[in-house]
Order: C-alpha cells, then sequence, then structure tokens
C-alpha cells in the first residue's frame, strides 16, 4: 500500500505515471495565486528514505507495469542532490521497467545544484521537469509573492538544458490582472524565447477559494480580465513567441479556448484559432466546463 497525506496534484500529462510523494506540501508555499498546500496537513516535511522505499517496494509489488514515476508534492527538487539520487537509485533498482521520472520544479530549486549534478540525475531517469513560472514579467512576480525573477526562471531553464533535461513550462494567463495583461503576456513570451523549452502549457488562473489574496497583492483590487481579455492576452503572447521546435499546449480545462500545436510552425493556425475566437466565430468551452 502506497501511503498519502491528501491532497496530491499532478500533471495532467502524469495521469498514467506512479505518483511517488517524496515531500509533503510546497517548500515556499507563498505565492498569492495558488491554495493547493494550504492545509494544516499539508504542512511542507520531506518524507523519510526508508517510507520512500517502501512505497516503491509497495508497488513493485502490485504487479502493475509502471514506465513512468512522478515525484511529489509541489517541488520535489527543492531535496539536496544526495537525496535525490538515492531515491532515482531505489527506483532504478526495484522499478527497472521506470523509463521516465518527473517532478515539479520551483527555479529555487537550482541554485544549488550544479549541471553536472542535474546530468548524473538524468543519468538516473529524471528527464522531465515541470517548471511553474507563472509569468515572465518582474512586476507581476513581485506582487504574486513568486520568490523569483526574469533573470531566475532564466537561469533554471538554461541550466535544464545544459543538463539534457527537458523542461515544460507553465504560464498562467489572466496572472496579472486586466491591468498588466499586456505586459504579463509580452514578457513571459520573451523568457520562452530565451529559454526555448521543448513543453510550454498554458493556464487560466482560476482562485476556488476567494479573491482576498490577490486583491492584496494588487492594492485591494485583482480584476481577472474577461474571456474577451483573455483571449487578447492569448493573442499577444503567441503573437510574441519566436519559438523553433517546442509542444504548445493550452488545453487545460481551466481555459476557454482549446489550442494545440508545435511553436513555432502552427503559429499561424494558432493565432488564427484565436482570432476567429475574438471574433465570436467559434465555439469556447462554458463555465460548467472548466475547472482546475
Amino acid at each position: 500500500m502506497i501511503h498519502y497525506i491528501e491532497p496530491v496534484y499532478r500533471p495532467p500529462s502524469e495521469w498514467k505515471s506512479l505518483i511517488l510523494q517524496v515531500t509533503n506540501g510546497c517548500s515556499w508555499n507563498q505565492c498569492s495565486f495558488c491554495d493547493m498546500y494550504t492545509q494544516e496537513q499539508k504542512k511542507f516535511r520531506a518524507h523519510k528514505v526508508d517510507a520512500i522505499e517502501q512505497d516503491i517496494l509497495s508497488a513493485s509489488a502490485s504487479g502493475v507495469p509502471i514506465s513512468r514515476v512522478f515525484l511529489a508534492d509541489g517541488d520535489a527538487m527543492t531535496l539536496p542532490f544526495k537525496r535525490l539520487k538515492e531515491i532515482c537509485q531505489l527506483i532504478n533498482k526495484h522499478l527497472p521497467s521506470v523509463t521516465r521520472i518527473s517532478s515539479y520544479c520551483l527555479p529555487r530549486n537550482l541554485t544549488n545544484k550544479t549541471v553536472e549534478q542535474l546530468a548524473e540525475l538524468k543519468a538516473l531517469g529524471l528527464s522531465l521537469l515541470y517548471i511553474g513560472c507563472e509569468s515572465g514579467d518582474d512586476e507581476v512576480l513581485t506582487r504574486i509573492q513568486k520568490g523569483e525573477t526574469f533573470e531566475s526562471s532564466l537561469a533554471a531553464l538554461s541550466k535544464i538544458k545544459q543538463a539534457g533535461i527537458k523542461s515544460s513550462v507553465m504560464i498562467l494567463m489572466g496572472l496579472g490582472g486586466k491591468a498588466l495583461s499586456i505586459q504579463h503576456a509580452k514578457a513571459s513570451a520573451e523568457l520562452m524565447n530565451q529559454a526555448q523549452p521543448e513543453y510550454l502549457s498554458t493556464l487560466v488562473v482560476t482562485l476556488p477559494l476567494g479573491t482576498e489574496r490577490m486583491d492584496q497583492a494588487f492594492d485591494g483590487d485583482f480584476v481577472l480580465p474577461d474571456q474577451l481579455g483573455l483571449l487578447t492576452e492569448m493573442q499577444t503572447l503567441l503573437s510574441g513567441l519566436a519559438l523553433e521546435k517546442t509542444i504548445f499546449r493550452s488545453d487545460h480545462a481551466s481555459n476557454y479556448l482549446v489550442l494545440k500545436g508545435v511553436l513555432g510552425k502552427d503559429k499561424p493556425q494558432l493565432l488564427a484559432q484565436v482570432e476567429q475566437a475574438i471574433k465570436g466565430s467559434i465555439p469556447l468551452r462554458q463555465e460548467w466546463q472548466r475547472g482546475l
């Protein structure tokens, strides 16, 4: 039996993966837009190696074929290099069929990890990191208390690429509110242009527990762009992107308009879809169809 401290989150693309909880909660946990790890039981702590190994052994004993492992929770990469190496070695030992290990990763998680160390983890199977950059705009990042900047995000993404690990970057549409919408989109495009990630996805900010924290971050009044505003923001982002070969997805349930393609070859078609949506000539998701 594998033990979890609920709730546990994972990227949509990891739905077939074994979710291995090596940490609980998020070591930063200060972002104004995020309520994922605010419950008392989700206070951050690292799980002991013995407990992690027992979960791996339980997965092995289940007899279920396992080819992918996702290291949870919010930022398992905050663990020291030696601990991450030990975890990857245990996965290799007990689950030899695993071909990919992945994890969420905050840019700050890599400050004290060298390219050589990351390359060593890559050799042990850690081949994909999900980076929640959220925005490339320093004003937006400061307001939402992300604790990152354009440069810190770029440094982390560059280090990942040098190590041969793939990166999947998440940008949150609407994060700058109405006031900072366009500069948020433009700066995010520039960050992606310099980083050239293998994957890029966009989600729309959702605040199921209310806007109080975001209101405080935006001087008392956070206003999420409406449908037209979000489509215009997407149009600005796509127009500014100069990506060479990045798989792009805007199909998360929070989005009104589903977009899929490879940038840059599909950029004209994607922009055409956004323009059609702005004109009202193609259907958008209804509110009841959207969610986290």
